[in-house]
């Protein structure tokens, strides 16, 4: 199925996300945290907006929205849970419901943690996962208002997608979390050799977003909480994954 996926940074270090279907021309836009690049980006390729997908509430994720709707008006859509504190709605939608865009399909996951109401798409046809703060490059959103036990369900999620899923996430802080997440899991050759990578791309003012489902399933540790090495490192062989989880996020809060 033909479609273009084109990243747009925003901001400082954010990202937002334009999915065109090729056979109806339907576009739609994931999160919006400044109206003027996504407006420049649309422009440059002659597109028209046909849906914005909200993920959650933080202003930026939504705050260019306004301005962006003077220019492109399109259909809002975004979490029911969440609804009351996101800009106001066309549609709402919770886990288990269907966007259409054209010929594709966006599945709704409920991944909070983060945020209570924080939602991710899937989209199969595309391989990609439009996941915002919950799974992001080599980390995890901080918990500013879910429970550890609310994000590694929501990264369970995530997790089980098929691992040539794209995960499409919202922020440039991969090289961060590279860094910490060697201290967790010192001796893992893929993670010592991404981190490697990571350095050379930024270096060169590359993104590091997206990225591969199966390489963070090898080198996130907050996706490997079962793993033996990370076990051993924290001194918890015998803990419940969640409990792990727990720590490592802990230590990443403090890092």
């Amino acid at each position: 199925m033909a479609f273009d996926l084109v990243t747009i940074p925003c901001l400082s270090d954010n990202y937002a996300f334009l999915l065109r279907d090729h056979d109806s021309g339907a576009v739609a836009l994931i999160d919006v945290p400044e109206a003027a690049p996504i407006m420049a980006e649309l422009d440059r390729r002659g597109w028209t907006l046909s849906q914005v997908w909200l993920t959650h509430h933080h202003p930026d994720h939504v705050q260019g929205l306004a301005e962006l709707l003077t220019r492109f008006p399109a259909e809002v859509i975004g979490a029911k849970a969440d609804a009351h504190r996101l800009p106001p709605l066309d549609r709402d939608v919770a886990e288990g419901d269907t966007v259409e865009l054209g010929a594709l399909k966006a599945e709704v996951l409920d991944v909070s943690g983060h945020t209570v109401g924080h939602i991710a798409f899937h989209v199969p046809d595309t391989k990609a996962a439009f996941t915002a703060d919950s799974l992001m490059a080599l980390g995890c959103g901080r918990l500013f208002e879910g429970t550890p036990a609310q994000m590694w369900d929501s990264l369970q999620k995530l997790a089980a997608l098929p691992g040539d899923t794209t995960i499409c996430s919202g922020h440039e802080y991969t090289a961060a979390n590279a860094k910490f997440a060697l201290t967790v899991d010192p001796q893992n050759p893929a993670l010592i050799s991404r981190a490697k990578d990571i350095d050379s791309a930024r270096a060169k003012g590359q993104p590091t977003v997206p990225s591969p489902l199966s390489l963070e399933l090898e080198t996130n540790p907050f996706l490997r909480p079962g793993d033996p090495a990370i076990r051993a490192t924290l001194g918890m062989p015998d803990a419940t994954d969640t409990e792990v989880f727990t720590e490592i996020r802990r230590r990443k809060d403090q890092f």
